[in-house]
């Protein structure tokens, strides 16, 4: 298969069909770009990238099957040179980061494809990268803050659920008291002032998801 070498090959990866059909025909209007393969799952990802080896990977983050940063994770142990723009609703720093370290060069909501995809594609094959500016933000107000730990976000994510404090000991095999110290290191790290309000504000930073 031949393919004209000055073109960008762009595999695009959204496990919903009709932002796919929009990419297509965003980079159908261009001479120098070319929809190689989409896929809907980070499975289906893996499995075209290896066909296809893309220039350029547009990847979802939420999604079915393999969510998009390990879908990233498995196609960067592969092929290291491998180039991301993820493609997300989500602004939390949290999630910005974990997408960067997983090798995205780009980061784009999707509420902005319209306007800023076709100048990201090329900034990022040109060895470019690109976040936002509410993103940029975003991770800037949080830099200096101190990161919950695994148990922390363990206990988070239970009182997400609901749980009072004894079923969460209970689960973690720790005591109450251990769970109370949690919550109280939890709160005064994310500003919160309450439970509740911690749920809300790790949720929208994208430290946890339900």
């Amino acid at each position: 298969m031949s393919t004209d070498p000055s073109l960008i090959r762009v595999l695009a990866v959204d496990d919903h069909p009709m932002l796919r059909e929009g990419i297509a025909s965003l980079l159908g209007s261009q001479s120098d770009m070319k929809l190689v393969a989409e896929a809907s799952t980070g499975r289906e990802a893996l499995e075209q990238f290896r066909k296809h080896r893309p220039d350029l990977t547009l990847m979802d983050l939420q999604m079915p099957d393999m969510d998009g940063i390990e879908a990233m994770a498995a196609i960067c142990s592969e092929f290291p040179q491998a180039r991301f723009i993820v493609l997300t609703t989500y602004r939390g720093d949290v999630q910005v980061l974990r997408a960067l370290k997983a090798g995205a060069r780009a980061y784009l909501l999707k509420s902005l494809l319209r306007k800023e995809l076709l100048d990201t594609i090329r900034a990022v094959h040109a060895g470019q990268k690109r976040i936002p500016s509410e993103v940029a933000a975003e991770l800037a107000e949080h830099a200096v803050e101190d990161a919950l730990t695994s148990r922390e976000i363990d206990v988070l994510r239970m009182i997400a659920g609901g749980n009072a404090n004894k079923l969460i000991a209970d689960r973690l095999s720790i005591t109450e008291d251990t769970v109370k110290g949690h919550v109280k290191n939890i709160l005064s790290k994310l500003g919160a002032s309450d439970r509740t309000h911690a749920v809300t504000i790790a949720l929208k930073r994208g430290i946890i998801d339900l």
